[in-house]
């Protein structure tokens, strides 16, 4: 086992991996940016350094700096949290060579997985559902219209590196995508230092519905059921919830066994998701594998019981599952919201300093915290301060639950997207289950 962890990331992600380290008796090591430096996991970990400037490219991007104090500090093992360097395959070399191990999946299936492309390509050589599109870059704008054409529009114009929706688009017709594919292909560049591109079948008013997976070393590998994922703007989420209100327990069976086959089949080992999108009968297509902790994991830790932290870690050093599936069982409801430092209706980030902060409390209410009641919210990172999890027996309790603990948070100093919140779990469709990936914009 670990002696010492380094957590190569920063906000409520960095404070949800020290916590497990507390419970686990490991030496917790932080780095954090000048703009970061009074933030409240600096002070949860047992030991902290800076790392450089407030920009990322001089802080958690800088993979010396990082690698310096992690031998400095004596530290075995690297946890990169989510987002930053969780999916390169580069960090994860560096580590290896400078004997630290890296929290996460080999390298190589890092960079399989993080280009869309190859991972359309290998998980269709693994069997899985594709949505029907192009298992390759195109070659230039006049091949995508061609193939554009022969599929069908609507279609998803799509980088094949990166995410967070940059270098997405959906695309209608020949004269949209003319003027789409030069300026999302120029933002892949700039984000992610490669401008390919592919497209797919537009799926219209699917679920995005995604599958957990564990993996050890030994070749064992079991599926967390599933999140419901669908409610997102701009192709990042929003809310969450486990399990999904609209899948069938066949479904569910077969989806999870999906991407067990799938991972087995690329020699897969750590914590990761398998995403999918899941059309109004029920068919499933890959959509892509997160190769790192989610933002969302939350809500699956509430309905198995199972701290996903924990058993990255544990994977990591060398040991195997001490579950199979059969022991896996689901319990109750959970609901994650995720609040951001932004305007709720133009979705703008909305820096500033917190000047009041108070946090709903009760049963069933968890919170995963970025900020405290002096932050100041710089507009340096992402714009998520919070995530607020609530479970219940049953998703109707959760959604109370959850509304009641959205009326008691507030936020002063700052605007947020509470407003947002509030509406979308109060909305009749949200209640009756009824979210596919365009309810923010049927909402309003």
């Amino acid at each position: 086992m670990f002696n010492k962890i380094l957590i190569a990331n920063r906000g409520e992600i960095a404070a949800r991996v020290i916590r497990t380290c507390k419970k686990m008796g490991i030496t917790s090591v932080a780095v954090y940016s000048e703009a970061d430096k009074d933030a409240p996991f600096t002070s949860m970990a047992d030991e902290a350094y800076l790392l450089g400037g407030a920009r990322v490219q001089e802080s958690y991007l800088n993979v010396d700096k990082i690698i310096e104090i992690a031998k400095k500090a004596c530290c075995d093992a690297i946890h990169p949290g989510y987002g930053f360097l969780s999916e390169n395959g580069d960090f994860s070399d560096r580590c290896e060579a400078e004997g630290i191990t890296f929290i996460g999946p080999d390298s190589a299936v890092i960079r399989k997985m993080g280009n869309k492309v190859e991972a359309r390509k290998t998980m269709e050589a693994a069997g899985l559902p594709l949505v029907p599109g192009l298992s390759r870059p195109l070659a230039d704008q006049n091949e995508a219209i061609l193939e554009a054409e022969r599929i069908g529009y609507p279609i998803m114009l799509k980088a094949s590196s990166g995410g967070g929706g940059i270098g997405m688009q959906a695309v209608t017709a020949t004269e949209e995508l003319i003027k789409a594919y030069e300026g999302n292909q120029k933002r892949a560049r700039m984000f992610f230092g490669n401008g390919d591109m592919f497209i797919e079948k537009q799926i219209e008013k699917p679920r995005h519905i995604e599958i957990q997976i564990l993996a050890d070393q030994a070749g064992n590998a079991v599926y967390l059921w599933e999140r419901e994922c669908s409610i997102q703007r701009r192709h990042q989420k929003v809310i969450e919830e486990a399990p999904s209100a609209f899948l069938d327990d066949e479904t569910r069976k077969k989806m999870g066994e999906a991407a067990v086959k799938a991972v087995k089949a690329i020699g897969y080992s750590n914590a990761g998701t398998l995403e999918f999108l899941v059309d109004k009968d029920k068919n499933f297509f890959f959509l892509e594998m997160n190769t790192r902790l989610q933002v969302e994991h939350p809500v699956t830790e509430e309905i198995t019981g199972l701290d996903l932290v924990e058993q990255q870690i544990l994977i990591a050093s060398g040991k195997s599952l001490s579950f199979t599936q059969e022991d896996i069982k689901q319990s109750g409801h959970a609901i994650e919201a995720r609040i951001y430092a932004e305007d709720p209706l133009t979705f703008y980030p909305s820096p500033g300093k917190i000047t009041s902060l108070s946090l709903p409390d009760g049963e069933g209410v968890r919170h995963e915290l970025a900020v405290n009641d002096s932050s100041t919210v710089t507009p340096f990172y992402d714009p998520m301060i919070a995530k607020l999890v609530v479970k219940g027996a049953s998703r109707n309790e959760a959604i109370n639950r959850m509304r009641a603990s959205l009326a008691a948070y507030k936020v002063e100093g700052i605007k947020t997207n509470i407003p947002l919140l509030k509406d979308i779990i109060s909305s009749k469709a949200f209640q009756q289950g009824d979210t596919t990936t365009d309810f923010i914009e049927m909402l309003y």
